[in-house]
């Protein structure tokens, strides 16, 4: 089992793809927790502490007023977060138990995977680095986000030195393009290969 961390923007969904190219399933919790704001019951309790106002014209969940909402109230976002992640961790346990026997890894793309103890799980933790501008660029390019609501958010993760210390790879994702895009490929297969070796000898 493998989990990726990493600051915002630095590629973890990228370097989950890959992985994924690689025959691992790969387990989203962002997906996850998009779908658990579609079951009734997560969906009342959810309205029962934020009200309305973060619904949309159509009635569904605007994440982003959501997230404006728990970003800045830190008591709201333990809250969301003790709603949803149970929901997650059960849905997760129960796409893991489904997978394909032919899967080379089970890979965890979580953003609080370290906060809520999820690297305990994994055989290895992947911790993707890009340098901060080069992070503030695309989310700014590919999300539209301001320099403002980047510092928000990041803020209120884990400090990026901590998360570092506490995987036991690195990856670099330092630039965009085709070449790089090769060369990050590369670099994962390789990280996979050594994983899995790690993993059968540590069995033997």
């Amino acid at each position: 089992m493998i989990g990726i961390v990493g600051g915002i923007g630095a590629g973890k969904s990228r370097v989950a793809s890959l992985l994924a190219e690689e025959g691992c399933f790969v387990v989203h919790s962002d997906v996850i927790a998009h779908e658990a704001l579609l079951d009734p019951t997560v969906r009342a309790a959810v309205l029962a502490h934020f009200g309305e106002g973060v619904l949309d014209e159509h009635g569904e969940f605007d994440r982003s007023k959501l997230a404006e909402r728990i970003f800045a109230d830190a008591s709201l976002r333990t809250t969301l977060e003790s709603i949803l992640h149970p929901w997650i961790e059960t849905e997760r346990r129960r796409r893991t138990a489904a997978m394909p026997p032919t899967c080379t890894a089970v890979v965890i793309d979580a953003p609080l995977l370290l906060e809520v103890g999820l690297d305990r799980e994994c055989d290895a933790v992947l911790f993707v680095d890009a340098p901060e501008a080069v992070r503030r660029e695309r989310v700014r390019r590919d999300r539209g986000w301001t320099a403002a609501r980047f510092s928000v958010r990041e803020a209120a993760q884990m400090s990026l030195d901590q998360k570092r210390a506490r995987a036991t790879n690195v990856i670099a994702n330092a630039e965009d393009g085709p070449a790089a895009m090769l060369e990050l490929r590369g670099a994962v297969r390789d990280f996979l290969a050594r994983t899995i070796e790690m993993f059968e000898s540590d069995r033997t």
